[in-house]
């Protein structure tokens, strides 16, 4: 994306007619929020005058503490072309969020980003460079306007019309996002009927995150425009495979040069991303609660649809957590599985990016590769390989989270204290229910 100063964007707004300008930032589960202002606030924007009240924001804080200020980052300026607004353009602002003291809010998940990546810098690496591949479900809509589970098609993967039912609707949204400055690098139809997927070029990691966020908005805006409500629930229907968001990463050095290719090694890995590797698979299960957030995550989490289930890495085992794709150079990376779309992206990342520099600064042990069928495999027999589960269910993931020390000096107390505190809220409503399944087997 390109950079913009103050006198560019006022210049911007005024030579596109924006009358409307979103100020954006991340609550603690991912959602995204927004302060509209008309373009008559945008210079007091742009000097950080704009306030909110962050009590009413998950995460955020207490109702005394409630007073929070905008301080929108200038180079996410972007003119929203996907808007229809008669009356002129909608602009926006990803902001970071700061205290009336002047102060980062610690609770703030770019912010939290932010930190891990201040400590990769003092560690002697230049960026951490992400690309993710997000999938997503197309649905229809009922007559009453609610959302349905009937997909939009029944195709399967990379299949095209007539059995690629919505292959307009991924061309359509993929030429919103070009206009909005995404580099798009394949669309295709996944393997359940009306399941998409749509990858774009891969970025510095904050910048990665800003971009996933408005990738979601753009996919389920031109879906609602179709006619399909748009989601990136993990698993929306059983027996149907479930929705990751894959996620690529390399480390790069000062001058931009890819550290986890090595022309001498015979995988042509080199000891910083093995190091990596096993960093982000000694806190696997700690950061399941990031990267697999809700109760739904962990019915993807399961043997037969492609999701990995456990812990362990390859370059030739799509059933592992951590796959190594068989390009190498420049494009040498790891693709961590697990995460889902539901993943608060900042948080997510800060957690896989402090799990891998762990693994490097502790000089971690390497761990061999797996080449077996994982999901042919006993639990005894994966557990004489040293193969651990990822966590079952939501319960599981928070009481690893709370066992694993580098969670908690990812999020700082404030957010590790409220997110746990969230998800246990979450898991004990879900426990509390009463599904159709229980009903059909058990009430007769």
């Amino acid at each position: 994306m390109p950079s913009f100063n103050r006198k560019e964007i006022l210049a911007s707004a005024e030579a596109e007619n924006v009358r409307y300008i979103r100020l954006q930032f991340t609550d603690m589960l991912g959602a995204i929020k927004a302060v509209e202002i008309p373009v008559s606030k945008l210079e007091d924007a742009l000097n950080n005058k704009i306030m909110f009240d962050g009590s009413s924001i998950e995460g955020f804080v207490r109702i005394k503490e409630s007073d929070m200020y905008l301080r929108p980052d200038f180079d996410t300026w972007l003119v929203l072309e996907f808007e229809d607004i008669s009356y002129g353009k909608v602009a926006r602002l990803i902001c970071d969020v700061y205290t009336p003291y002047g102060k980062p809010f610690p609770g703030d998940p770019r912010y939290i980003l932010r930190r891990a990546v201040k400590k990769m810098t003092d560690m002697g690496f230049g960026s951490l460079n992400i690309g993710f591949e997000p999938e997503f479900y197309l649905f229809k809509i009922a007559a009453d306007g609610t959302a349905t589970t009937i997909p939009s098609d029944t195709g399967s993967y990379f299949d095209m019309q007539p059995l690629d039912g919505a292959e307009y609707v991924r061309r359509d949204i993929s030429l919103e996002l070009e206009k909005l400055g995404f580099v798009v690098q394949t669309s295709h139809h996944e393997v359940g009927p009306g399941q998409n997927e749509i990858n774009f070029k891969y970025s510095n990691v904050v910048e990665a995150c800003d971009n996933v966020q408005t990738f979601k908005q753009v996919v389920k805006v031109i879906a609602r425009k179709h006619g399909y409500i748009a989601s990136f629930m993990p698993k929306p229907v059983a027996n149907l495979a479930g929705s990751g968001m894959h996620t690529n990463c390399s480390l790069a050095d000062l001058d931009g040069k890819n550290m986890f290719f090595d022309e001498a090694d015979p995988m042509k890995l080199s000891p910083v991303a093995r190091k990596w590797i096993c960093g982000i698979i000694k806190h696997a299960r700690g950061l399941a609660a990031l990267a697999n957030p809700t109760v739904n995550s962990y019915k993807r989490l399961i043997p037969g649809y492609e999701a990995p289930c456990y812990v362990c890495w390859s370059d030739a085992n799509r059933s592992a957590m951590i796959r190594i794709p068989a390009v190498r150079g420049d494009s040498t990376r790891t693709e961590v599985r697990s995460v889902d779309p539901l993943a608060n992206p900042y948080l997510a990342l800060a957690g896989i990016l402090m799990a891998g520099l762990d693994g490097i600064a502790s000089d971690c042990e390497p761990v061999p590769p797996v080449y077996d069928n994982i999901f042919s495999l006993t639990r005894e027999q994966r557990e004489e390989k040293g193969i651990p589960n990822l966590p079952e269910n939501l319960k599981d993931a928070i009481k690893e989270m709370k066992a694993d020390p580098l969670i908690l000096e990812t999020l700082g107390d404030h957010t590790f204290n409220k997110y746990i505190q969230a998800k246990e809220l979450e898991w004990e409503a879900y426990r509390a229910l009463i599904t159709k399944w229980e009903l059909d087997h058990y009430l007769q």
